[in-house]
């Protein structure tokens, strides 16, 4: 059995959605459909081998058939992913990608080299184990030794057993080198000691290099090693040739192992997904996988361990530490009817939980899964730097051959051994393996440190953009307002307080904005839905419901002009609900929110960060925007707007802003969709637990705090820092190296440094982004 999802925009009935849920649901191979009227999402649970491309043009006819205005959507297809081994360079794996993207039916294709895996997504239409024997074909036809095997628990192990027999042979290499050193020049085993030990500690850099020339690959690293220490051999400098070999096999070892180091600090930082769960069958407890447990099973979590799945606490009270998830270091006090969610630890008590989501949905799934694939959306540095890699190595090389045979045709006592010598240094210093290596690396880091303080970046492209934001837009509800209000004031007219909020109640209860909760939350009784029908939503204005055998409206002053309603307009500071039955005013309900602790100390930090302007939106009254607005500074505030009034009214922004400056929405993630999609990067504040604002936006908040949002800046200009100072060391030394090595100043010694010792020092620097600690 898998699971696919779909988008529907524009379902506006919570009616049709219960229609296509149920006919969706009988369709063969079909286990199980469910539509959310409120995310506007279709989930499909089906069977392994059903052909989606059918599949979806008969939901799509499903879907038209009940509501003709909807649009159904692939979200954004799965993706897979695989560990790959046997690739050591950093640059041919960028090789590799650039095939697979070539390929027909692989969607979307990208190489982590830090974190040693594959991750692909297919067409609609493709057979995922056909394909994968197809990446496998082409990997090996690229990139002979390089393989791709499913992710298991004993792919580290088999790393490390490698890197203890790698460095064995440098070990007795090493101790052949320096025994040669003291054996007569004359004697016969002179040369033969000092083959013996380049072999020893150069046998896979010889054999990669051979093995990719019959592959027609002679511009990597290990072919440009292989050619210099050879010819350092012909010339007669044995002890160079060695040494420089071990030299720059003992840099790879010790890059590879800050490489492996850097990998383990980032999965540090991730590891808050627990393997195994206490499940309780009847009397007894027994612990199983996660993956095992189902959604309504009750589990139990005892003091100190890791909330395994999300779920609802059923019996006991404790308090949880959510620094994991949200970087808070203040502990959650949570008790009966409450939600767990997973990755937290319970602190001090026992805990009886009824699971809410499987393992897969559950909200460290959704967190791990964001995180680890945000390294397929690559920064525009990143793409500059592959591109450069690109044309870099060729251009040094071609340089070297024509050093090695231009000088000795046209200087008098030019010799050309001297001037091949010189060429050779060209060849080792022209690998990039330090920038194609420590810039992924930096903002891999970046994206690492920011999660670690609960704000999640979908990808180094939005991590970079974040350092030219120009203008700032907040949706005011529930982002810079706690969003909790509560009622204040009820004025019924011919009916009483009661019938009042009961009316206003049971319509509201198919709403999950923050005002109808207010309602819900005053009223404190149980709604039964069942006696309501035909729910309609009017976006930016209210919804229509048959209550019984009364149609109810609720919803603001422009619902019922547009229903042609006679009322009277209240006055009072805060957000008013009018209610209407059966086409009379029988009243209006006052909320009221209050203004979150650190709204104002986040438009302060931000505009200090360089923001130019600070905008609010929002769909309330223009007397209550104004008074929030002026408390919190901010430049300008729109009120009293539709959905598509936001959306018109950031188009403008983005049309007026410079080239380079960059506009940021920050909303729910759930009423403010379109708008959060077309902001140069939409941000979701207080996501914790919300699906919904996970999968829109491209930055999630995990808290309800502003001011994370100036931690996200401020994270992304360290990570741009260390990158560029990363590339402005590499490229400088480099050159410099270079340049010593044309007038035969520097030595293969220096040359090796150039590369491998560069590498390692901007390994080093990318990950200091890791330390990143909120002020």
């Amino acid at each position: 059995m898998v699971e696919t999802k779909f988008v529907l925009n524009g379902l506006s009935c919570a009616n049709c959605a219960a229609k296509i849920e149920n006919k969706i649901s009988k369709l063969p191979h079909v286990f199980e459909a469910s539509v959310s009227f409120i995310s506007k999402e279709l989930k499909i649970k089906l069977e392994d081998d059903t052909n989606l491309l059918e599949l979806k043009e008969i939901i799509n006819k499903i879907v038209k058939e009940t509501e003709s205005g909807v649009d159904v959507c692939e979200i954004n297809p799965q993706i897979n992913s695989v560990s790959i081994s046997g690739l050591s360079c950093a640059s041919c794996s960028a090789k590799i990608e650039k095939k697979l993207k070539q390929t027909v039916g692989i969607k979307d294709v990208y190489i982590d080299f830090i974190g040693k895996k594959l991750n692909y997504s297919l067409s609609i239409d493709q057979n995922k184990i056909e394909m994968l024997n197809k990446i496998k074909r082409i990997i090996s036809e690229v990139e002979p030794g390089v393989e791709i095997k499913e992710i298991n628990e004993n792919n580290n192990s088999q790393t490390e057993e490698f890197d203890k027999w790698k460095l064995y042979r440098l070990f007795f290499g090493t101790i052949t080198f320096m025994s040669v050193l003291f054996i007569n020049k004359e004697s016969i085993l002179y040369l033969s000691m000092f083959i013996i030990s380049y072999l020893l500690i150069g046998v896979e850099v010889v054999f990669r290099a051979l093995r990719n020339i019959f592959k027609g690959k002679i511009f990597d690293e290990n072919f440009l090693m292989t050619i210099a220490t050879t010819v350092a051999f012909v010339v007669g400098e044995y002890p160079e040739a060695v040494a420089v070999m071990l030299f720059y096999q003992v840099g790879e070892v010790f890059q590879d192992r800050a490489v492996n180091r850097s990998r383990r600090s980032i999965k540090k930082l991730m590891s808050i997904r627990p393997d195994v769960a206490n499940l309780q069958k009847g009397q007894e407890i027994i612990s199983v996988k996660v993956e095992e447990v189902n959604v309504d099973d009750v589990i139990i979590i005892k003091p100190g361990e890791r909330v395994p799945l999300d779920g609802i606490i059923l019996e006991g009270n404790s308090s949880l530490d959510t620094k994991a998830l949200t970087g808070e270091s203040l502990p959650l006090n949570v008790s009966v009817t409450e939600q767990v969610l997973s990755g937290c630890i319970n602190i001090n008590g026992l805990l009886t939980v009824k699971v809410t989501k499987t393992a897969r949905e559950s909200t460290v799934a959704k967190i791990l899964e964001l995180v680890e694939n945000a390294t397929s959306k690559k920064a525009p540095t990143e793409n500059f730097i592959t591109k450069f890699a690109r044309g870099y190595t060729p251009i040094v090389t071609i340089s070297a051959l024509l050093l090695a045979v231009i000088p000795p045709l046209f200087i008098n006592g030019a010799e050309f051994s001297d001037w091949v010598y010189r060429a050779l240094i060209f060849l080792v210093i022209s690998c990039p393996c330090a920038l194609v290596v420590s810039i992924p690396l930096g903002f891999f880091g970046g994206i690492g440190a920011a999660s670690k303080n609960g704000i999640l970046v979908k990808g180094g492209n939005y991590l970079e953009a974040l350092n030219n934001i120009e203008i700032a837009v907040f949706d005011k509800t529930g982002t810079l307002t706690e969003g909790s209000f509560v009622v204040t004031k009820l004025s019924p007219l011919n009916i009483s307080n009661t019938e009042l909020l009961e009316k206003a109640a049971y319509v509201e209860s198919f709403s999950n904005h923050p005002i109808a909760m207010s309602v819900l939350k005053e009223y404190k009784k149980e709604v039964d839905q069942s006696i309501v029908t035909n729910v309609f939503e009017i976006p930016g204005k209210g919804i229509k419901a048959i209550v019984g055998n009364d149609e109810v409206i609720v919803g603001n002053d422009k619902l019922l002009i547009d229903e042609e309603i006679d009322f009277v307009k209240e006055k009072c500071i805060g957000s008013i609900i009018y209610v209407a039955i059966n086409k009379n005013y029988v009243g209006n309900i006052v909320v009221s929110d209050e203004i979150k602790k650190d709204s104002k100390k986040a438009i302060k930090l931000l505009k200090s960060l360089g923001i130019k302007k600070t905008i609010m939106l929002t769909g309330d009254k223009l007397s209550v925007a104004n008074s929030v607005g002026a408390e919190l500074g901010i430049d300008d505030v729109y009120a009293e707007l539709l959905p598509v009034d936001k959306l018109n009214i950031v188009e403008d922004l983005i049309k007026n802003k410079s080239k380079q400056g960059k506009l940021f929405f920050v909303g729910d993630g759930i009423n403010d969709t379109p708008v959060l999609a077309r902001a140069d990067i939409g941000i979701a504040m207080g996501a914790l637990g919300a699906d919904s604002a996970i999968d829109v936006a491209d930055v999630v908040i995990m808290t309800d705090e502003p001011s994370k949002i100036v931690s996200a800046i401020k994270v992304a200009k360290k990570t741009r820092r260390i990158v560029w100072q990363n590339i402005l060391f590499a490229l400088s030394v480099k050159s410099f190296f270079l340049i010593l090595g044309a007038f035969g100043i520097a030595s293969m010694w220096e040359a090796v440094f150039a590369d491998v010792g560069v590498s390692l020092l901007a390994i080093f620097n990318a990950m200091r982004v890791l330390r990143y600690k909120e002020i």
